[in-house]
């Protein structure tokens, strides 16, 4: 690198939803306020890791899900890595050990249908 040139900053990839969003209600304050710096980490090009995401390979390849405690929800936000993109699919309360085959399924048809025609 030359010397007085400033690093390259890495571009922020733009958040896209193509389903739900963010609010207080239902989050609360705080949540909302922690899933919003979440996912500017992920925006950023962090890699999160557990408690605070986990993989899902299982919906797709570079698919993840937020995770967010909130008073009487445990929140999931789930996402897709794309190049420019961070892809927000799903938001649902989980309430059960496993997330559920719906949720799933609706998360592959989003991202499917996103694929193919680039529209939600």
């Amino acid at each position: 690198m030359d010397e007085g040139k400033d690093e390259e900053k890495p571009q922020w990839k733009r958040a896209r939803f193509l389903h739900g969003e963010i609010k207080t209600p239902p989050f609360s304050e705080e949540a909302r306020r922690e899933a919003g710096f979440l996912l500017g980490e992920l925006q950023k090009g962090e890699s999160l890791g557990m408690p605070r995401a986990e993989p899902l390979p299982i919906v797709g390849p570079r698919c993840g899900a937020i995770r967010v405690r909130d008073k009487q929800h445990n929140w999931r936000i789930m996402y897709r890595i794309d190049p420019t993109v961070i892809l927000v699919v799903d938001l649902y309360d989980k309430k059960t050990r496993r997330i559920p085959d719906e949720v799933i399924d609706r998360c592959k048809k989003r991202l499917k249908r996103y694929d193919e025609t680039g529209e939600i």
